[in-house]
């Protein structure tokens, strides 16, 4: 129950900071398929393992940004005052 009501809350966000954040996801994907590819060059099996471990934290932090994004809209401009 509690994560459908923190599904519905939504976020205002300004449109710079909505391409900070995607472009943020973007470079965690591409790092972790960067830092998978290098699993083969790899000999000893505890850094396997780290290599392993930083690829599913690079890939869970883009999903949790994917999810904010998800959740939140772009905030509206508001419209300027002339004076």
């Amino acid at each position: 129950m509690a994560i459908q009501c923190i599904a519905q809350d939504g976020f205002e966000i300004s449109p710079r900071f909505r391409q900070t954040i995607e472009e943020r996801i973007a470079r965690l994907e591409r790092d972790a398929d960067h830092d998978e590819a290098q699993l083969d060059r790899l000999d000893d099996i505890d850094h396997v393992r780290r290599q392993m471990r930083l690829v599913a934290v690079q890939r869970a932090e883009a999903l949790r940004l994917r999810l904010f994004l998800d959740r939140s809209r772009i905030r509206q401009q508001r419209p300027l005052i002339q004076f």
